[in-house]
């Protein structure tokens, strides 16, 4: 209820209006529907107003009356008359009660009835409201305060067609008819006869309540005193929606679906349950929307557990030190910034940087690494998506990869989840022991949603029209990603969280929340990008917290002052581009960043196995590419690799199984790159 509702309820209160004329009123509103239009229509003056008012109602609400017509608040009466009724009711000690039925109760029904109401709610009264309701087909509802006791048929038939549509699911596999034998069709029989026979059992008392106000896909709901916030409640036409605000009488509930058949008044059930995601293994190599249904066209998936979309984050005692590399596949990223298992590394920069691509390249690398990919697209275009599928597909990653989708047609409730239900996915796969990989395309579409959604929940804005609570919106998010200790199932889950940047700003608002949450950035530049440097990786602006941590010693022995090289490279490209004559200490300075530069370029899903990461930079470092031209370069590096996957076996597979560059591994890499020479 608004300050202003509150206001004339005091009103009202102090007025001391009786039932009688309040009901008087309720049955005058509801019998002519056009005084209430008269009363809102401006053209009409404020005398004409009062003369309704005096001959049409009674006399102890005409003030009352007259402050709600020149307020404006004409379409708030009918709300604001139903809460005096309430207060009164309260206020003597009664509870009101709503009975729908279908066949009358009789005499002795209805007094056991209000006997049963005194006792349950230890009231003194009870004010029963009786309403024919043929829809419940038989039996009848009860509504006192906010719990419904339904014992209406309608229920028992839907509640007998989703049971035995779950153990019919048990029994037959409808991918393969097959199956079906004698001895499961004899058990559906069973289970049949059993709901039959306890159908007049198979209703009870639910806590409900009303939709006071619904549009744009949140509704005000009044009652439901005990629900949760984040749980999952059910309206009258089966879509669901998520409680996202408690206020003192009402919730602000989230749909997830049409709102089609809801208006003022449908009733609205608790599940007592937490909005989650069904999971099992048949998700890998599926397309699935924001709930976790199928959208790829291949068939029903079948859940083997389901998973809360939100849930606590593993604690400090219950997780172990980031020292798995998580190999990207890409020279730059895993040499400079590199990425372990467990982590949360964001990549961030402006739009058509290859934010994406890098992603993508991650999950392709991750073939026969034995780990699980789940790629979230939030607010993407349909054919994004579908283009980033058949990417997957091409290359073979969909095997071992999950795409969930909330595209930009799509609520913004579905986007705003998506997120959360792509790491309950992630997290039923690290439960079960697996490294898994988890993209986020983009969280700054997310938190655009979580943004348009809290407008609608009436919710103050703050900096940028972005809620308060929009840090805590991502933080709880990534900090689920960690890699576990071996007593709880010693499994990881490695972040990947896209942040789009206008005009390479990365001060902005979201931006620095989310640099803010996690272990590092790989900044994109477009200037860099344009240029042909790609991927487009600011050396300078990039960073891993982890850093060597999450490198194995080949690696780092190999990749060596980098880092360090570019940078020196870049500062003395500047200060020598208007110079003519160089000496020869600068001039071999900057063949050398030129050489480097050239071999960090890498074409899109062509991730580097790490043994060819690792001597392609040793051979950098150790000037095994001088004289190389810069234009054939890239042609000599491929050769070269095709030379040593060739003759040079022995040093992939002490490279890949030791992954510890030792001299003499050293000196049999210069020995095949010299022979590769001559």
């Amino acid at each position: 209820m608004s300050e202003i509702d509150k206001d004339y309820l005091k009103e009202l209160i102090r007025l001391d209006v009786s039932q009688e004329d309040i009901d008087e009123t309720k049955n005058i509103l509801d019998s002519c529907g056009d005084v209430m239009d008269t009363l809102a229509n401006p053209l009409v003056t404020h005398d004409e107003k009062r003369a309704i008012i005096s001959r049409l109602f009674p006399e102890s609400v005409h003030k009352f009356m007259m402050s709600a017509v020149r307020g404006g608040d004409v379409e708030h009466i009918s709300s604001i008359l139903e809460e005096y009724t309430d207060y009164l009711i309260e206020k003597d000690g009664s509870i009101k009660a709503v009975v729908r039925y279908v066949t009358p109760l009789t005499e002795s029904q209805q007094a056991d009835l209000r006997k049963y109401i005194m006792e349950k709610f230890v009231k003194d009264d009870v004010v029963i409201e009786y309403r024919h309701d043929p829809d419940i087909i038989g039996g009848f509802i009860l509504n006192a305060g906010d719990v419904e006791y339904d014992k209406s048929y309608r229920t028992a038939i839907r509640q007998m067609r989703e049971d035995l549509h779950s153990k019919a699911s048990e029994y037959v596999d409808t991918a393969d008819r097959s199956k079906l034998t004698s001895g499961s069709t004899g058990d559906i029989i069973s289970v049949l006869k059993t709901e039959v026979r306890d159908f007049e059992v198979k209703s009870g008392a639910t806590e409900t309540g009303f939709i006071t106000r619904l549009g744009d896909g949140i509704a005000r709901v009044y009652g439901m005193n005990s629900v949760m916030y984040g749980e999952l409640v059910e309206f009258e036409n089966g879509v669901r929606g998520i409680v996202q605000n408690l206020e003192e009488k009402t919730v602000g509930v989230v749909l997830l679906g049409d709102d089609r058949g809801l208006t003022e008044g449908s009733s609205v059930i608790r599940t007592g349950k937490r909005a989650g995601i069904g999971v099992s293994d048949e998700l890998l190599g599926r397309v699935v929307d924001a709930l976790g249904a199928p959208i790829d066209g291949l068939g029903s998936i079948r859940a083997e557990d389901y998973f809360p979309i939100e849930r606590e984050a593993p604690g400090v005692i219950e997780r172990k030190p980031v020292s798995v590399p998580l190999q990207t596949g890409i020279l730059a990223i895993d040499s400079m910034f590199p990425i372990g298992r467990g982590q949360r590394e964001l990549i961030i920069g402006d739009r058509q940087t290859g934010k994406t691509s890098i992603a993508i390249d991650t999950i392709i690398n991750q073939k026969g690494q034995d780990v699980i990919c789940v790629y979230v697209a939030i607010g993407q275009k349909n054919s994004t998506v579908a283009q980033v599928v058949n990417t997957l597909k091409k290359y073979g990653a969909m095997d071992y990869s999950v795409v969930l989708s909330a595209s930009a047609s799509d609520p913004a409730p579905f986007q705003y989840i998506a997120p959360y239900s792509g790491t309950a996915v992630a997290e039923y796969f690290m439960s079960k022991g697996k490294d898994v990989l988890i993209v986020y395309d983009d969280l700054s579409k997310h938190a655009v949603a979580y943004r348009a959604m809290s407008l609608l929940l009436h919710r103050p804005p703050g900096r940028e029209a972005y809620p308060g609570d929009v840090f805590y919106l991502h933080s709880r998010l990534l900090e689920r990603s960690s890699r576990l200790d071996d007593e709880h199932g010693g499994g990881s889950l490695t972040a990947l969280p896209i942040i789009e940047t206008l005009a390479g700003d990365i001060s902005a608002y979201i931006p620095t929340n989310v640099i803010s949450i996690t272990d590092g950035q790989i900044f994109l530049e477009s200037e860099l990008f344009n240029s042909g440097l790609r991927p487009a990786v600011n050396y300078g602006l990039s960073v891993s917290r982890v850093g060597g941590a999450a490198q194995t010693k080949a690696m780092k022995k190999a990749a060596g002052n980098l880092r360090i090289d570019l940078a020196q490279f870049k500062e003395m490209e500047i200060f020598t581009q208007f110079s003519s004559e160089l000496d020869q200490t600068t001039t071999e300075l900057l063949e050398h960043g030129h050489m480097l530069t050239e071999l960090l370029k890498q074409p899109l899903y062509n991730p580097l196995p790490h043994y060819e990461q690792v001597i392609t930079l040793y051979a950098a470092q150790h000037d095994l590419f001088r004289g190389i031209p810069i234009k054939e370069l890239r042609e000599y590096r491929t050769e070269l690799m095709s030379y040593i996957r060739t003759y040079g076996q022995d040093i992939i597979a002490e490279i890949d199984e030791n992954k510890v560059m030792t001299d003499e591994l050293g000196e049999r890499i210069e020995r095949i790159v010299t022979a590769f020479e001559e």
